[in-house]
């Protein structure tokens, strides 16, 4: 009888019962005949439990890392990869044969291969909604489209726009408004950023990195005044998938 290797992957993260990653992964692994291959949910109230939680599972190969944990994990780990370094924030962690952890962000690749197609000559800035981990790599995949950007924050940030000072000038200015915050994701779907969406219009792409509902209100109300919209669930497809190759590399 072949024994069969064992290989265990998951998501680290808060309240994560939601997440695509387990069923994308158990998925994948049952179709693609991967067997001995498994993912599971880790979820920690906060970052200083990651040290238990590796030393209880010494056979993990690899992680994702989903809010709030994507700039929290970072001393944790032994090395970390050049995008990951300039863009301060992990999403996908790799457990060495020598037992140390490689911090990766395959966030800004998912974000870029999915914004892509939508692009036109005049998309040339973009606002981001939010400051988090997710929306340095949003920010990183801009720059590497040549996409200026600003951040727009709740809190008073520096290099940020407050939200009350967005108005139809600030639409006419950037053309991609992207949702990287949590507000609207499932459970509370009626929630949206607190932007004027009157402003609006076809010459508009609303990018919401929450996938579920497939449709939030901030999508929802964008597309009633003729934008261009998509969700997170591309992005997510796209990063999951540089993931299972760079644990595998």
């Amino acid at each position: 009888m072949i024994e069969v290797l064992r290989r265990r992957f998951g998501l680290l993260g808060r309240n994560i019962s939601y997440s695509f990653s387990k069923g994308y992964f158990t998925e994948k692994f049952s179709k693609e005949h991967f067997e001995g291959c498994s993912y599971e949910n880790f979820d920690i109230s906060e970052i200083n439990y990651f040290t238990e939680l590796r030393k209880n599972n010494p056979d993990l190969n690899g992680l994702n890392v989903t809010i709030p944990y994507k700039q929290e994990i970072l001393p944790f780990l032994d090395k970390l990869s050049k995008n990951a370094t300039e863009i301060g924030a992990v999403n996908t962690i790799k457990f060495t044969k020598k037992g140390k952890l490689k911090g990766y962000n395959t966030d800004y690749y998912g974000f870029q291969k999915s914004l892509e197609p939508l692009l036109e000559p005049h998309h040339k800035k973009a606002l981001i909604l939010g400051t988090g981990g997710a929306s340095k790599g949003v920010a990183f995949a801009l720059d590497k489209l040549g996409i200026t950007y600003t951040f727009v924050s709740r809190e008073a940030k520096e290099n940020c726009v407050d939200y009350q000072f967005i108005n139809a000038t600030t639409f006419d200015n950037y053309q991609i408004i992207i949702n990287c915050s949590p507000v609207g994701t499932s459970p509370n779907v009626d929630a949206f950023p607190l932007i004027p969406y009157e402003f609006f219009t076809e010459k508009h792409i609303a990018y919401d990195l929450i996938y579920n509902p497939a449709e939030t209100a901030f999508l929802r109300k964008a597309k009633e005044h003729g934008a261009k919209i998509k969700n997170g669930l591309d992005m997510l497809i796209f990063q999951a998938e540089k993931a299972w190759k760079i644990w595998n590399k």
